[in-house]
C-alpha cells in the first residue's frame, strides 16, 4: 500500500501521494493541490519545493555527500578526467574508452567559432564584465545555429551537446583575452580539452606555452567539482527557460546570467574582494575573524560555510590539496594569498567556527588557485561556468527528454483589492 499525506483545509481532508527517491528522500506530490482545494503552497526561494525528479546528482548537505549518477565526488575527482565526468553526467554512464575518444573527437568537430562572432565581442568595451560578455556570446551562438534541436532524435541531440561543449570553452576564454587585449586563440584539435583551456587562456603568439601538470591537474579537478550541484539557481534557470522549448544556447545563456550573481557563482570572486579589503586594512586576519564573530558587525567572512552543506563541503577537502600543491609548485609570493592561508589556518582551529561547521568551502580554495594562476578576479565566475556546463546541458536534456511541462510558479497576491478608477481632477 502506497503512502499518502493528508491535508485538512476548512474541515475537509485531502490525500496526496508520497514520492520516495532512490536515496530515501521523501516528497509530498501536490500536483493536484490547487485543483482539489483551490489553495497553493507558499515557499519563498523554493527551499522546500521539488521542481522535478532527476537522476543526475544526489546531494546530502547534512552528511556532506555529493554524487554524480551514483558515483562519489571523491572517486570521480581522484580517478576520472573532466570530459569523462561530463559524459557521465550528460549520458548517465561512465564512458568506455572508445566512447570517450568519440565524444572528444566529436566535440573537436565543433570547436571552430564563426569569425563573425569576433565582430560581436569587438563591440564590447574592454572593461565589460566577462560574465556579461559570455552570456551575450552564448546567446549570439543561436544566430549561427538557428535550427531547433529535435530532442526526440538522439543523433541530433548528441550533435547539439558536442557543439555546445566545443564552442562554449572557446568563447569563455575569449572573454579573458578581450579584457587583456590579447589576440583571440583557436582550439587545437590535437590536444585534450582541459589542455586546450590553458592554451586558449594563456598562450601568446610571441612564445611557446608549456603546460604545468600540477596546474592542469588542479583545473581538471575544479571543473569536475563544479560540474553539477542539483537544482541550484542557475540550473533551475536553465530548466525553467528550457521548459518553454527555448533552444540549448539560449537556455545556457540564461544559466550564465543566473550564475553571475554574488550569492551564487560570484561567491569565489567575493572571497578575493574580501581578502583585498583585509589587505587594505593592514592584513590582520585575527581582527577580521573577530569581526566575523561579532553579531553587531556587518562584516561577513566569505568562502566559509555553505547554504546547502551544514557539516562540510566535500569539494573543499578535495580542492584544498590541489590548492596547496599549486601554491608550492608556483612558489607564488602574494600577500593576498598569505592572508587567505592565515584565515584558513586560524578558522580551522577556532572554536567559534568549528562549533558552527563554518569550514572553508570550494569557493574559498578555487579563488586561491585562480589568484595564484594570475586569473583576474572578474574571470572567476567564468571559470565556474566552464565547469558547470555539463551539468546545465544534462539538466536541459533530462527536462526536454522527460517532456516536463513549462515552468509556471503561482503567487499569493497582496496588492490592493478592486478599486474604482479616479478621474485626473479628483486625485
Amino acid at each position: 500500500m502506497s503512502k499518502t499525506a493528508i491535508l485538512e483545509l476548512d474541515g475537509v481532508k485531502h490525500e496526496f501521494p508520497i514520492t520516495i527517491g532512490s536515496e530515501n528522500e521523501v516528497a509530498i506530490n501536490i500536483e493536484t493541490l490547487r485543483a482539489k482545494t483551490g489553495a497553493i503552497t507558499l515557499d519563498p526561494g523554493y527551499k522546500n519545493s521539488g521542481s522535478c525528479q532527476s537522476a543526475i546528482t544526489f546531494l546530502d548537505g547534512e552528511e556532506g555527500i555529493l554524487r554524480y549518477r551514483g558515483y562519489s565526488i571523491e572517486d570521480l575527482a581522484d580517478k576520472a578526467g573532466f570530459l569523462e565526468v561530463a559524459y557521465l553526467i550528460i549520458f548517465g554512464e561512465l564512458p568506455k574508452k572508445a566512447e570517450l575518444e568519440k565524444f572528444e573527437n566529436d566535440i573537436r568537430k565543433h570547436t571552430l567559432v564563426n569569425e563573425e562572432m569576433k565582430n560581436i565581442i569587438d563591440g564590447f568595451p574592454k572593461n565589460a564584465h566577462p560574465m556579461g560578455v559570455l552570456s551575450s556570446l552564448t546567446c549570439a551562438l543561436t544566430a549561427f545555429n538557428p535550427g531547433v534541436v529535435n530532442v526526440d532524435n538522439e543523433e541530433k541531440m548528441y550533435e547539439a551537446i558536442c557543439k555546445m561543449m566545443g564552442k562554449f570553452l572557446v568563447i569563455a576564454t575569449w572573454t579573458y583575452r578581450k579584457a587583456k587585449g590579447y589576440p583571440l586563440n583557436y582550439y587545437d584539435n590535437t590536444k585534450p580539452y582541459v589542455d586546450n583551456f590553458l592554451r586558449l587562456m594563456f598562450e601568446l603568439p610571441t612564445e611557446p606555452y608549456k603546460i604545468n601538470k600540477t596546474v592542469l591537474n588542479a583545473i581538471d579537478k575544479l571543473f569536475i567539482l563544479h560540474a553539477d550541484h542539483e537544482q541550484n539557481c542557475s540550473t533551475s534557470t536553465v530548466r525553467m527557460v528550457g521548459s518553454s522549448h527555448a533552444g540549448l544556447f539560449a537556455s545556457i545563456s540564461a544559466g550564465v546570467s543566473a550564475l553571475w550573481g554574488p550569492l551564487h557563482g560570484g561567491a569565489n570572486q567575493a572571497v578575493l574582494e574580501m581578502l583585498e579589503e583585509i589587505q587594505k586594512d593592514g592584513g590582520d586576519a585575527d581582527k577580521f575573524l573577530a569581526k566575523a564573530k561579532d553579531k553587531e558587525d556587518p562584516f561577513r567572512l566569505m568562502g566559509f560555510g555553505h547554504r546547502v552543506y551544514k557539516n562540510f563541503d566535500p569539494r573543499a577537502r578535495i580542492i584544498k590539496k590541489a590548492a596547496d600543491e599549486v601554491l608550492a609548485e608556483l612558489g607564488v609570493n602574494d600577500p593576498i594569498l598569505s592572508i587567505a592561508k592565515a584565515l584558513e589556518e586560524k578558522a580551522l582551529k577556532d572554536e567559534y567556527f568549528v562549533k558552527r561547521n563554518l569550514y572553508p568551502n570550494v569557493d574559498f580554495y578555487s579563488g586561491i588557485i585562480y589568484r595564484a594562476l594570475g586569473i583576474p578576479t572578474e574571470m572567476f565566475t567564468v571559470m565556474f561556468a566552464i565547469g558547470r556546463l555539463p551539468g546545465w546541458v544534462a539538466q536541459w536534456k533530462e527536462m526536454r527528454v522527460n517532456k516536463e511541462p513549462i515552468g509556471r510558479p503561482r503567487q499569493v497576491y497582496v496588492g490592493e483589492p478592486l478599486r474604482s478608477f479616479v478621474e485626473m481632477d479628483k486625485r
